[in-house]
């Protein structure tokens, strides 16, 4: 039977009734990605609180919602689903606000680092928080409908995933970002990291070296990592944030190649970041003779972040089993983060010492 593209799932079931979204945090992001989602998926927004109230008020009037004055005002809000759009630092303090069994969404990355991340685990556990980590491209259309052609076999086994960046990431945009110790992977690269965990699973270790550039002072944004699948799975990720050489020779894409089969995704978005280009997926099926382009329904920004928030709704309702990313799974994310910056800092395999020729020697 040949491959009908058509036939890839896309997209997350919406709720059935949903509840009522209060956000923490008046950054970008909100504007560009949650909120716009969030319209679009019809779930009810209730209000943001930030700790500038002015610029708040601003982003709460465009969206005609409530501005809330504290945490704790905000965290009153009854039956609500609390949207951590905050810096990795700002996390557990909220949490602590929380209510009891409330349900949250925390942005990514869990933390600053593994142990602020256990941290956060410690807080969601204790306080028994339905909580998920917003790895929103697990729910993009395009890797919905990745993940739904490897499990139907479209692939045969995954032997290959090779994610490549070259492009100009305007990293001004996140003002938040300057001075951190940990860019790159933390704040970028880490989605990738999260996909392929999905894919792959856990690997044994991670390979990586993560620097920043003489053009600019922020710590990190180049990347190379390889992790290790044992003698079977190759997996290999290279990043440049600092390709401002032109559109012409940039990119953002993976290469997901199985024995039997083939995959190549185009992350739109990253590419002329917001505004972004289209998201692309082709597949080589198994038994095919060539490359089938599959018709998207939506893109990263913001259709993933439906997918994300209505995962956790009906986790919430019972309409859901499981809770994708949350912060159970996504703590080993974190750790594969955390092992990723402990390679980069440590020391490289020295060369061996050249020899000394014959003609050096004296007589």
């Amino acid at each position: 039977m040949p491959f009908e593209p058509r036939t890839l799932s896309q997209s997350w079931p919406l709720p059935s009734k949903p509840r009522p979204i209060v956000t923490f945090g008046a950054g970008s992001i909100v504007d560009d990605a949650h909120y716009p989602a969030y319209r679009k998926g019809e779930f009810p927004i209730a209000g943001l609180y930030d700790p500038d109230h002015d610029k708040a008020k601003a982003l709460a009037d465009k969206w005609g919602v409530t501005a809330y004055r504290t945490v704790e005002e905000a965290a009153c809000v009854e039956n609500a689903i609390f949207d951590l759009a905050t810096p990795p630092a700002a996390h557990a303090k909220v949490l602590a606000a929380l209510p009891e069994g409330a349900a949250a969404l925390i942005q990514k990355p869990m933390g600053a680092d593994l142990a602020a991340a256990t941290e956060i685990l410690r807080i969601c556990r204790g306080k028994k928080l339905k909580a998920a980590v917003n790895f929103q491209l697990r729910f993009a259309p395009m890797m919905l409908a990745l993940k739904d052609a490897i499990a139907k076999g479209l692939l045969g086994e995954v032997v290959d995933f090779d994610v490549y960046l070259a492009l100009d990431t305007p990293w001004q945009l996140w003002s938040f970002l300057e001075g951190l110790p940990r860019i790159e992977i933390a704040m970028h690269s880490i989605h990738y990291l999260d996909v392929i965990r999905q894919v792959l699973g856990d690997p044994k270790g991670v390979h990586a070296k993560s620097i920043g550039h003489p053009n600019h002072t922020m710590a990190q944004t180049r990347t190379t990592a390889i992790l290790d699948y044992g003698d079977r799975v190759r997996c290999a990720v290279s990043i440049n944030h600092d390709h401002k050489f032109g559109r012409r020779h940039q990119a953002c894409e993976f290469r997901v190649c199985g024995t039997e089969g083939a995959a190549y995704l185009q992350l739109g978005v990253n590419l002329d970041y917001p505004r972004g280009e289209p998201d692309i997926l082709e597949i080589y099926p198994k038994g095919g003779d060539g490359w089938v382009a599959v018709p998207l329904e939506g893109t990263w920004f913001p259709d993933a972040f439906v997918g994300r928030m209505a995962n956790l709704q009906r986790f919430v309702s019972g309409e859901d089993a499981e809770l994708v990313s949350s912060v159970e799974d996504a703590w080993m994310t974190m750790a594969l983060v955390e092992a990723a910056y402990a390679s980069s800092a440590a020391p490289a395999t020295p060369l061996a010492a050249r020899p000394q020729s014959n003609s050096s020697k004296s007589a």
